[in-house]
């Protein structure tokens, strides 16, 4: 569990941030319990910042709670990835739509940057650094949809997929995880096709799911 201390200030607010990003960014994973004093001594403050936040996290159903000392990252069921799945393909299909509008030529480099830290990751085996350098490239086109209330709504989708992409990569269950289609999305940003666009991330989403869906009923089947 990877954490870092907190700065003075909206206490309550910090936390809730630390633990999400902390969720998005596969630190946690499904089924893993949070106890909320380890959580406070890891974050530098006391325990009611952190229930507040975890409370949050709850509401969002980044997180569930099972008692007033800990909370649980959801466990990994078929049921929830594919909701994810199928809201996830939406919005960030509309995201990656509206950013053919807004693309500069400095973005595409930076996208092309992302991608190659990306595929070097990943041909290293190095999970936590392929799914830090695909977040990356991912929210780098989602932002340039302009739309701070879209980007936020996907990004609480990131905070249940955050865990999924821990356990999946650590198992070493990964067969796909988006190379293809990145350079199809690059294209479509550069050629401004929005249909394109929104096409190569569904593709991206259901291309890795394959592999995600029969860890999934290989880990429900034990």
């Amino acid at each position: 569990m990877q954490i870092q201390p907190l700065e003075q200030g909206n206490l309550s607010a910090r936390a809730y941030y630390a633990i999400r990003e902390g969720l998005i960014a596969g630190n946690f994973r499904p089924g893993e319990r949070l106890v909320m004093q380890d959580l406070a001594d890891k974050l530098g403050t006391s325990v009611t910042p952190v229930r507040e936040a975890c409370l949050r996290l709850v509401s969002e159903r980044g997180l569930e709670l099972r008692s007033g000392r800990f909370a649980m990252v959801p466990e990994l069921t078929m049921s929830r990835y594919l909701e994810v799945r199928t809201i996830r393909i939406a919005l960030e299909g509309l995201a990656a739509e509206l950013a053919t509008r807004n693309v500069t030529p400095q973005d595409l480099t930076r996208l092309e940057e992302l991608h190659a830290s990306f595929q070097q990751a990943d041909q290293a085996n190095d999970g936590p650094q392929a799914m830090h350098f695909n977040r990356e490239f991912h929210f780098t086109v989602y932002r340039l949809a302009a739309m701070d209330m879209l980007t936020a709504q996907i990004e609480g989708l990131w905070v249940s997929m955050g865990p999924i992409l821990n356990l999946f990569y650590t198992k070493g269950h990964n067969t796909y995880i988006g190379a293809d289609e990145h350079l199809v999305l690059i294209e479509a940003l550069r050629e401004k096709k929005p249909a394109k666009a929104r096409k190569a991330i569904a593709e991206d989403i259901m291309r890795g799911g394959v592999s995600i869906i029969g860890f999934i009923t290989e880990s429900e089947g034990k």
